[in-house]
């Protein structure tokens, strides 16, 4: 709700902007002003069908009550970033900001985005992935990777369910919180690295910002080291390194942009070896957080783009991929 409260300012420097908050149950409504609240609105919907034209409707008489030009997606997690909100917009056939279905599920399911990330031959820590029914190999995983190592749900984000292992004892309690989340577990091989982001922006030619770096306050940069309002956790833009591994960021990060074919925009998190220097992709996510002080606006203004300018990009960038998907064919006569 922060980020859209950000975007909805900067957007309505030169945009008509109509916030539609989604609900914990899925509920649409539109708000009745320019904030972003839980409490009020009219119930609206969106008919997924290209007859309709993308526009809303009021859930008690259909009646028409707005015409969308885009759609910008600000949601986090589950039915927000794994596709399917994107499955939608694409059945509506209208122009939205990000990455689409596939990549977008690509990019929130971590065992199909490593094993993108593996067919396009980029380093990564070493990994095992667990269903739910192959709990009881979690010991022999963790055996074969060494510890520390990090247990993670595989569908999820802003480290919720993640646990950093240091002990086997501790393994089980860490196996079974994160199965709480999903049925499909990570568990990745805890590295001594620098946590290193670099932003990501455009479609078939993507341009990469400088990298910033991540020091976290506590064990690893966990859900409370990201959002607390006393955290002290010190965000380093850009991040001190040599002029070669800028580079080798820079690089890497549009592989990965591209290893799972996103598109508009993404962060792309590294994990930078302490002793080696060795760069590992960690994740992509394809819808980073977007306050004016979220790590993927602040590396792009120190990159020279300031806030207001990258959403007037990723508002174009959603316009030419749509032309791009309308000059398809999806039949065959």
């Amino acid at each position: 709700m922060r980020s859209a409260a950000s975007v909805v300012q900067g957007l309505g420097v030169v945009h008509e902007v109509l916030p539609v908050f989604v609900d914990r149950r899925g509920g649409w409504w539109l708000q009745p002003g320019p904030g972003v609240s839980e409490e009020g609105g009219i119930p609206v919907f969106l008919v997924p069908s290209m007859s309709d034209k993308g526009v809303l409707r009021r859930l008690d008489d259909a009646s028409v009550i707005a015409r969308p030009d885009v759609y910008f997606p600000v949601l986090h997690g589950t039915f927000g970033e794994d596709g399917t909100m994107q499955g939608l917009l694409e059945l509506a056939g209208v122009p939205f900001v990000g990455s689409g279905c596939a990549a977008s599920a690509a990019g929130m399911d971590k065992a199909i985005m490593k094993g993108q990330f593996a067919a396009a031959g980029l380093a990564q820590a070493r990994y095992r992935v667990l269903l739910h029914h192959q709990r009881d190999q979690a010991s022999s995983a963790a055996e074969a990777l060494g510890l520390p190592l990090f247990v993670k749900p595989a569908n999820l984000g802003s480290s919720v369910g993640v646990s950093k292992v240091k002990r086997m004892e501790d393994l089980a309690e860490a196996v079974d919180l994160a199965f709480e989340y999903d049925r499909k577990i990570v568990l990745e091989e805890g590295l001594d690295a620098r946590e290193i982001e670099i932003a990501i922006l455009g479609n078939d030619q993507p341009q990469a910002s400088l990298p910033g770096e991540i020091v976290p306050d506590r064990e690893f940069y966990d859900y409370d080291s990201k959002y607390l309002a006393d955290s002290r956790t010190e965000l380093r833009l850009p991040a001190p390194l040599h002029a070669a591994a800028v580079r080798e960021c820079q690089e890497l990060g549009v592989r990965v942009f591209q290893s799972v074919d996103a598109s508009g925009y993404a962060r792309v998190d590294f994990l930078m070896d302490r002793k080696t220097g060795k760069l590992y992709v960690n994740e992509i996510n394809t819808i980073p957080g977007f306050t004016s002080i979220s790590m993927f606006p602040k590396l792009w203004d120190a990159s020279g783009i300031e806030y207001d300018d990258l959403l007037g990009k990723l508002v174009d960038l959603a316009f030419d991929r749509s032309q791009q998907r309308r000059g398809l064919r999806t039949d065959y006569r």
